[in-house]
């Protein structure tokens, strides 16, 4: 069984920077797809950039466009997310998550489509 952890999270003014990072441990062959998603409170949750295993395609929601870079480390198993010029909106909690399946390309957004989810870490920036 795959577990997913995520850390990095933390406190910044706006315009600074913050690495999240996402340890897979277990058997992680059967992964296709990887993404962080975000939710603010009173918000539902949104994908923010995803990462498709095999093709190396790395679709961005628009509001996180030229700010953010997903990355993944193969022999560490692990996801990064490095935010840079952070916006007091992006303050939520980001998950990381997996998907054993292969999803369509315009579904990487669609939270359903992820069978693993790590616990989240919080992210606030301040303005």
């Amino acid at each position: 069984q795959v577990q997913l952890v995520e850390s990095g999270g933390g406190s910044v003014q706006a315009g600074g920077s913050l690495r999240l990072s996402c340890a897979a441990s277990g058997y992680t062959g059967s992964i296709n797809l990887m993404a962080w998603f975000r939710q603010a409170p009173g918000k539902e949750r949104e994908a923010v950039a995803g990462l498709f295993i095999s093709e190396g395609l790395t679709p961005y929601a628009d509001s996180v466009k030229g700010r953010f870079t997903i990355s993944r480390d193969n022999d560490r198993n692990t996801l990064y997310l490095q935010m840079d010029s952070l916006k007091p909106e992006d303050t939520a909690m980001y998950y990381c998550a997996a998907a054993s399946a292969s999803p369509l390309y315009w579904k990487w957004t669609t939270a359903s489509e992820y069978n693993l989810w790590g616990q989240g870490t919080q992210v606030t920036v301040s303005s």
